[in-house]
């Protein structure tokens, strides 16, 4: 199978550099075929049509809609904040795979 790509937005893309880091950690752990990476959110336009799934840091929620309108069709979800928060990586993982596996596009 090909591997997904799970992209993280946050305002900067500093934030979610751990999240990112445990998600890999699970995903190899779990052997997820995915790439996880974070981007700041003013990339999304440039990096968002090349994801399977396009997770958006808590602190940029209210970017969700625009987001969508920029990217038709992709799923994209708002990590929970109390994973986030958490820095649970395979809660956000399992979050993300389920995102994938519930658009029309897989």
């Amino acid at each position: 199978m090909e591997k997904k790509k799970i992209y993280l937005f946050c305002s900067a893309g500093m934030s979610t550099s751990l999240l990112v880091s445990k998600m890999r950690a699970q995903a190899e752990k779990y052997e997820v075929p995915v790439v996880i990476e974070a981007f700041p959110e003013s990339l999304a336009a440039e990096k968002g049509p090349e994801a399977d799934a396009i997770l958006l840091g808590p602190q940029i929620a209210y970017l969700l809609a625009d987001i969508k309108q920029l990217l038709p069709g992709k799923p994209i979800e708002v990590i929970d904040s109390i994973l986030y928060g958490k820095v649970d990586g395979l809660g956000v993982l399992k979050s993300a795979v389920a995102a994938i596996k519930k658009s029309p596009s897989h």
